[in-house]
């Protein structure tokens, strides 16, 4: 079975039909830069670029990166435009791909929902917590696999600033730190959730899972197990579809 999945990001819009049995895309991704502000009607727009690229004519999963209530009501932007906020999410994106069925969900729950089924978190049980490097930090909590949505601890106050101001892939970036330097702010953040949750395991997701060698031996002092993301930047992709899915049934 397939269906098609759709990553919102702060930097990128990215898609492709997601074959469900497998947990993994069916074709190729297609992505399109996030626009500049990142209105509702520029990423609307984005969305339908990467939508019919495929040519793509069924329902569609789509993620957010903010807190998504009632599978449409936006209410946080913290790395897209503020206007987006009380927007109706799913009824401009179906009005803008004509029609067709859309559902929407926050992008680290999308990303953690797959990797705990196809990928890293997959069987395991008690505490599990992914985490999104980004433009931001997503993140998705697990109790014996059942998720806890919209969890949003990238916001969490970490020496006087949001965790995701100091220690996102993006500040990393327009640091220009050193994956070491980066990885000891990572290590405070992780130690900051641990203390709060007590998770047995840590799940880096985003794109620096696909360089996790580069930062992840630097990471000491976390009790929890620590893993990259195994669908890596593609988790969203994934989760997205997976949703669509088990709305439809």
């Amino acid at each position: 079975m397939q269906i098609f999945g759709l990553d919102i990001g702060g930097s990128g819009i990215k898609g492709a039909p997601v074959d469900l049995d497998k947990g993994d895309l069916a074709q190729e991704r297609h992505k399109v830069l996030t626009p500049h502000p990142a209105t509702p009607d520029g990423v609307a727009d984005g969305v339908r670029e990467v939508v019919e690229h495929f040519g793509w004519t069924g329902p569609v999963g789509l993620t957010f990166p903010g807190v998504v209530t009632g599978g449409s009501t936006i209410r946080t932007a913290a790395n897209v435009d503020k206007s987006w906020v009380d927007t109706d999410a799913r009824a401009l994106f179906s009005e803008r791909l004509g029609g067709h069925p859309v559902t929407v969900v926050n992008d680290a729950d999308a990303a953690g929902v797959a990797e705990m089924h196809f990928g890293a978190g997959r069987d395991r049980k008690g505490t599990v917590i992914l985490l999104t490097f980004g433009t931001g930090i997503g993140s998705a909590l697990f109790v014996d696999g059942a998720l806890v949505p919209n969890t949003e601890l990238g916001h969490l106050e970490l020496h006087g600033h949001d965790a995701e101001k100091r220690a996102s892939s993006k500040a990393r970036e327009d640091e220009e730190l050193t994956w070491e330097h980066w990885a000891h702010r990572v290590r405070k953040y992780l130690a900051h959730v641990e203390m709060l949750f007590s998770p047995e395991l840590f799940i880096i997701g985003g794109g620096v899972s696909r360089k996790a060698q580069k930062f992840l031996p630097y990471i000491e002092g976390v009790k929890a197990e620590i893993v990259p993301a195994q669908l890596q930047n593609n988790a969203g992709i994934v989760g997205a579809a997976m949703h669509a899915a088990d709305t439809a049934r």
